[in-house]
């Protein structure tokens, strides 16, 4: 029991979370190629999400993705400690360490929790790989010790999860709002459907995978 504790305790421990962007206020300083970067990820996962970027200097990419969406506004200039007020998280995208570091004091010191671009001892909080396919979102972290073997996970599950999830999150969902009892046998009852349905799908995928690999054999050795 002790061993299990202390794996348990020296591995990642970071708790996993899903924000509402659209509903917070966020601060990227940088718009160069990692505030491109960061952008990017922020919008594909919410693209209502409430950013502001500040930056004086702005790639034409940073800039033509900040005019595809509403939501986000560009203060083209050098960053100023009153645009860390009321905002609920900041992430910070440039090459300038000692202005991070002065980020992540005024960050501390007003309760808000900063992401600082490769340099994991100064963030409270990860941008991890994420696997979307409908409404499945999964996030990957490797407690930043490799965001490459993240990526590579991310692109494993993305090839391996079967393309008609949405059929099925979609019939669970139905089935949920039908089900009748109480708390424990709804999810004796889910656990139990959820189980069949997973291994069929998977079953099925496997197949496919499998049939479409041995015509790709047959018109390689035709």
């Amino acid at each position: 029991m002790a061993t299990n504790t202390l794996t348990e305790n020296t591995g990642n421990n970071l708790f996993p979370i899903f924000l509402k962007l659209h509903q917070l206020d966020i601060l990227l300083v940088g718009a160069g190629n990692v505030g491109l970067e960061k952008l990017s990820a922020l919008l594909k996962n919410s693209p209502e999400a409430n950013v502001t970027v500040v930056a004086d200097m702005v790639l034409p990419e940073t800039r033509a993705l900040i005019g595809q969406h509403p939501t986000v506004s560009l203060l083209e200039r050098q960053y100023e400690t009153h645009d860390l007020k009321d905002r609920d998280l900041v992430i910070c995208a440039t090459d300038n360490q000692p202005l991070h570091q002065s980020i992540r004091q005024q960050a501390r010191g007003q309760k808000t929790i900063i992401n600082v671009a490769d340099t994991p001892d100064l963030c409270d909080f990860y941008l991890g790989s994420v696997v979307k396919k409908g409404d499945l979102k999964i996030a990957i972290s490797t407690n930043g010790k490799s965001p490459t073997l993240a990526k590579r996970m991310r692109q494993y599950f993305e090839a391996t999860l079967p393309d008609n999830i949405q059929n099925l999150l979609n019939n669970l969902h139905q089935f949920r709002n039908r089900l009748k009892g109480d708390f424990q046998h709804k999810l004796e009852t889910l656990n139990a459907l959820t189980e069949n349905m997973v291994a069929n799908e998977a079953n099925t995928s496997t197949e496919g995978k499998q049939k479409q690999q041995k015509q790709a054999e047959k018109s390689h050795n035709a």
